[in-house]
């Protein structure tokens, strides 16, 4: 650290005693011009003299209320304007007086706005300079009733100059720390919705395939020594259904790896095309399910088919959670106009998760809707069973115009 900037901390840190020693040192420098005189003849020269006592209880005074000029500012340049009114009425030679209301003045100007320094600057120069010219014992044009006009002019100017550098250095200073706190709140939003977006879709890859690996678990249990059979077809479910989710977990935490780190699996991500595949798993599972669509062959977005087919995949879950052993599960797909309707009814008995409840299942398909600018409705059937019925545009709109794919 420089020795500049070491004495700036100090001063920042002890304020009153710098202002101490400013204080002092215009005192001294007070003292010092009282005891010389100019002389204007053919030839400038000086002459020493000695102050008169109440000039120098003058300059003491005003060095005196300089140590709290920072405190209270108009007052001390209150009371050294007047102190200096008082020494250009009574002092014959005069004594540099208004060299504490300069300073006081200074403070006041790099302290207050534009407008105050103004007032209080044209103020001083009037009262100070007229009380000069009209009562001191000089010429009212004389040299120093000028050098008085001129240093309080001085005084306000710098002052002024100073507050303008320290707000324009602090307004630097706060568009730079608002710039960090804004690129910082916005890597922790994308962060948080980058969380949000890997657990949606760790838990719709995840449910799926682990209620299937639940559901035949608990049949090949329940039929391992009667029908050894069924037991190994069940047993196969379940190892197909859990490489299927090591496959699909595999490709969602790939996306968490960095650049330098391999590849992430370059699968395409599943969709309507796979609907049969999907209804297969959960008939494996026991589930009966009709599937009816009417949607032509229509081309979908991928983000739209991602949807459709996620949808479908977590209701027909909740169905083999909560909707009961008996229950029998409608699945339809169609197309009406520019959107496409997905509907997966059930007659179960069960109570399916709910907003409020604990799952996320339902929260993870109106958040998947809500990004595609569709409407998703879910609730309980009249007579029993659950509804779930999502409408997706076929050409996917974003609040952003931008495809979320």
């Amino acid at each position: 650290m420089s020795t500049l900037a070491r004495a700036r901390c100090q001063a920042k840190a002890h304020p009153l005693a710098m202002d101490a020693v400013l204080a002092t040192a215009v005192l001294v420098c007070m003292v010092a011009g009282s005891f010389v005189e100019p002389r204007h003849r053919d030839s400038v020269s000086w002459v020493l003299r000695t102050p008169d006592p109440l000039s120098l209880l003058l300059m003491t005074l005003g060095a005196a209320a300089l140590v709290f000029r920072r405190r209270a500012p108009m007052t001390v340049l209150a009371l050294t304007g007047a102190l200096s009114v008082v020494e250009s009425v009574t002092g014959d030679p005069r004594a540099p007086v208004a060299m504490s209301a300069v300073i006081a003045l200074y403070t006041v100007a790099s302290t207050t706005d534009r407008p105050t320094t103004w007032r209080v600057g044209l103020l001083t120069m009037t009262v100070l300079t007229g009380a000069a010219m009209a009562a001191g014992p000089l010429p009212w044009y004389a040299q120093e009733n000028l050098g008085i006009f001129a240093w309080t002019g001085i005084g306000a100017t710098a002052g002024d100059a100073v507050r303008s550098r320290r707000a324009f250095v602090q307004a630097i200073r706060e568009r730079a720390e608002k710039a960090e706190r804004t690129r910082e709140e916005e890597a922790r939003r994308r962060v948080a919705e980058e969380r949000l977006r890997i657990a949606r879709d760790l838990h719709d890859v995840v449910a799926h395939h682990i209620a299937l690996v639940n559901v035949q678990a608990g049949v090949a249990a329940h039929v391992m020594d009667k029908r050894p059979d069924q037991a190994k077809e069940a047993l196969a479910h379940v190892r197909e259904a859990s490489r299927s989710a090591l496959n699909e977990l595999r490709a969602t935490v790939g996306l968490l790896r960095q650049s330098g780190d391999p590849e992430a699996p370059t699968e395409p991500a599943p969709g309507l095309d796979g609907l049969d595949e999907l209804t297969g798993t959960f008939r494996s599972a026991g589930l009966h399910i009709e599937v009816a669509r009417a949607d032509q062959g229509t081309s979908l977005p991928a983000a739209v088919d991602l949807a459709a087919y996620r949808i479908i995949q977590e209701a027909l879950t909740n169905v083999q959670k909560h909707a009961g052993p008996q229950a029998k599960a409608e699945v339809s797909v169609v197309r009406v106009g520019p959107h496409i309707e997905i509907t997966v009814l059930d007659d179960g008995s069960g109570e399916h998760e709910t907003q409020g409840g604990g799952g996320h299942g339902l929260l993870g398909m109106r958040e998947r809707v809500t990004a595609l600018r569709g409407t998703l409705t879910t609730g309980p059937r009249y007579g029993g069973g659950f509804r779930v019925h999502a409408i997706l545009p076929v050409k996917n709109r974003t609040p952003t115009g931008e495809d979320p794919a």
